[in-house]
């Protein structure tokens, strides 16, 4: 669960922002010098250097705390569908939530997260400041291509103006707006309801590929390098992780 809430707060991170890390430094294409001094204009109105602070540390934690709550709140069945119990094993057992049982296995669980998000916030903050320039710079050779001068002009000259600074301003964060993310966040116990069927779909799509192969079918020479790259001990390949809490099937 607390793997699964990191990756989960990298990926929001990265979500709630315009695109992550994905921009790169593309060749200006049909893009003049001129006509990308415009764009980087329009960018310092709406995407100004801070931005991704801005971004992190004014909304993380309430984020990340509106999602934590809303996963804590679903049903442990759902959760072992999802995980590949059958029907039988779900049958056996007992109504509750995955906060019920985190209660009972990590009393200290909330608290621990708490500090685990304020340091990953942190952290993250940090590195979408590094990567802040390149953004901004691929985010300017972006409008030049899509917009021409007199349409960058335009927009520009509506950025100038006291009502344009505001929406400029706010145009990038306004998704991470409680009232935006307490909607999305509503959307987490039917996304996850839905997941039994989505992986059986996903089950009938890929019906002719051949199977994952399990350490018993690999050669020694496989073994040993798949050993290598995990870490471990040849002989602890296939072994189930402790901390699925027996909610996830192990072949």
């Amino acid at each position: 669960m607390r793997q699964f809430l990191l990756a989960a707060t990298g990926a929001l991170a990265l979500t709630i922002c315009p695109t992550g890390l994905a921009a790169q430094e593309a060749p200006a294409g049909s893009s003049d010098s001129a006509r990308l001094e415009t764009a980087r204009e329009t960018i310092d109105y709406i995407f100004p250097s801070g931005t991704y602070a801005r971004i992190m540390e004014k909304t993380m934690d309430s984020v990340v705390g509106t999602m934590m709550d809303s996963v804590g709140e679903l049903p442990l069945r759902d959760l072992a569908a999802i995980g590949g119990k059958s029907p039988e094993e779900i049958e056996q057992m007992g109504e509750g939530t995955l906060r019920e049982m985190l209660a009972i296995l990590d009393p200290a669980h909330d608290d621990r997260m708490r500090v685990t998000m304020q340091v990953m916030s942190q952290e993250m903050t940090t590195l979408m400041d590094q990567f802040e320039p390149s953004f901004r710079n691929g985010l300017a050779r972006a409008y030049a291509n899509r917009f021409t001068a007199a349409q960058l002009e335009e927009l520009n000259s509506f950025f100038a103006t006291p009502t344009g600074k505001i929406y400029a301003a706010e145009s990038m964060v306004i998704m991470t707006d409680p009232e935006v993310m307490q909607k999305m966040a509503e959307m987490m116990p039917a996304m996850m309801k839905q997941m039994p069927a989505i992986t059986q779909k996903l089950k009938q799509a890929m019906a002719g590929l051949p199977e994952p192969r399990k350490p018993e079918d690999l050669s020694p020479a496989e073994k040993t390098r798949l050993a290598e790259l995990l870490g471990v001990p040849e002989e602890q390949l296939g072994k189930p992780a402790s901390s699925d809490y027996g909610l996830v099937e192990v072949e």
